[in-house]
């Protein structure tokens, strides 16, 4: 078979994963969509009770609106904003229907390569179509061949640890039974027991964390004793909770002000400068976090860990990916989304040029193409996936034509905003990247009248 004729394996059947393979046949190419999990957005199913900050009219692609338009499907109110549950019900799930076969679940890549050609081979490679190599829940084994690749599985099954130096903590393993990477869902009457009248420990400074303190600030005033001890890697300045009321996104602006009226009331305490290196057991059963300035902090009874995801690319290594040695970003990308250098959450829209590897005809998008920064917004995943699919089908104008605006924060000038990579949300996030994860990002954030976030 022509390698022209081969389908295009996308990695990921969440948002931005679908997206991709809407996009692509809207240009008359052939997806083939493999997710690891038993259903669409599964990732985001699990961030279910998160609401996102970006409304409706932000979480729908063009193209996929377009495959949903002949099935009777009808688009929610574009200004309302959807928990993560919603948009896998309303959205994610009915888009992967009408994909139909072209969507595959129990379906886990565990490696990518050239056909006959290891990343050490140069004679020939670019003529090789790749192989996908596939693990079915049933235990089966394949080997998928394909045109090309284009990896949305985000970043949500590896969340960041605890450790100040991005390594685990001492301690942080012995403690799992305490210690959780994801937004707490307060309406689980199990998660609500472990957090309700205790202290909780809050670490990171992006829209995730502002969430858990929003959720334990209102848990405070049902249940007392409930009081959130927020850690902070940097000092608090003006820009530490986001752009407020100047942000172009509302429900983000609004979420670090709910945040920062939680510090205020006294509901949360926060410890700036504070870098954890171990955590121990406390006579009384609770937690002491231990900095790696010496400091000991009072114990906790439970510690949120929600300083960002991290990109997964070990199924990956026999490819020649071109990442910014920081970020794990593609390197082009990178200087565009870097945390030490931007605060502003604006990044110029980019596509095929910002996302091309050293390895032609692969491509990081969605959140895991935005390494180990946070911010990630799913309108960005929905324009990169559009500008791929331009490329992969010959269009090389369309490719490099910008079609999106996104929306400011109006915090800018230097870092500030987030002291550490965050993520989908979400979000996300996600399996499939979209601005998800839980956060995260893929970032997690809050609707106007909720105590809830997303991307």
């Amino acid at each position: 078979m022509s390698a022209q004729h081969l389908p295009v394996v996308v990695i990921g059947a969440g948002p931005v994963g679908l997206a991709a393979a809407a996009r692509l046949a809207e240009r008359g190419l052939e997806p083939l969509v493999l997710e690891a999990g038993p259903s669409a957005g599964t990732a985001v199913r699990e961030w279910a009770h998160v609401r996102l900050f970006s409304a409706w009219g932000e979480l729908v692609d063009p193209a996929a609106e377009k495959l949903l338009a002949p099935t009777g499907w009808t688009p929610p109110p574009a200004d309302a904003y959807p928990t993560g549950g919603d948009w896998v019900s309303a959205y994610l799930q009915p888009l992967a229907e009408a994909l139909g076969d072209r969507v595959r679940f129990g379906a886990r890549v565990t490696g990518v390569s050239r056909a006959g050609r290891d990343r050490v081979v140069d004679a020939d490679r670019e003529a090789q179509p790749f192989t996908v190599h596939t693990l079915w829940t049933d235990g089966r084994e394949e080997r998928i061949t394909a045109r090309a690749v284009i990896d949305a599985s985000g970043t949500w099954s590896t969340p960041n640890p605890l450790g100040g130096d991005g390594l685990p903590a001492l301690g942080e393993r012995a403690a799992a039974d305490r210690v959780a990477y994801r937004v707490p869902d307060l309406t689980d009457p199990a998660v609500r027991a472990r957090h309700a009248g205790r202290r909780t420990a809050v670490v990171g400074s992006g829209a995730s964390a502002f969430t858990a303190l929003a959720l334990l600030a209102d848990l405070a005033g049902d249940e007392p004793g409930t009081h959130a001890v927020w850690l902070l890697r940097r000092g608090i300045t003006g820009s530490t909770f986001g752009g407020g009321e100047a942000d172009q996104l509302p429900a983000r602006g609004a979420l670090g002000l709910r945040a920062k009226r939680a510090v205020e009331t006294g509901r949360a305490s926060a410890v700036t400068g504070f870098r954890t290196e171990a955590v121990e057991r406390a006579p009384g059963g609770g937690l002491v976090l231990v900095g790696d300035d010496g400091r000991r902090l009072d114990p906790v009874d439970q510690v949120l860990v929600l300083t960002g995801l991290r990109p997964d690319l070990s199924f990956l290594t026999e490819l020649r990916l071109g990442l910014d040695e920081r970020l794990q970003a593609p390197a082009a990308l990178a200087p565009l989304i870097d945390p030490n250098v931007h605060s502003c959450g604006t990044v110029y829209p980019h596509g095929v040029n910002e996302l091309a590897h050293p390895e032609k005809d692969v491509y990081l998008v969605g959140m895991k193409s935005y390494g180990r920064a946070p911010t990630f917004l799913a309108m960005t995943g929905y324009e990169q996936v559009r500008s791929v699919a331009a490329a992969l089908a010959g269009d090389r104008e369309a490719a490099e034509r910008v079609e999106l605006t996104l929306p400011e924060t109006g915090v800018c000038g230097g870092a500030g905003l987030f002291d550490e990579p965050e993520a989908s949300g979400a979000s996300g996030a996600a399996n499939g990247g979209g601005c998800c994860g839980s956060p995260a990002v893929l970032t997690i954030g809050g609707g106007p009248a909720t105590a809830a976030g997303g991307c």
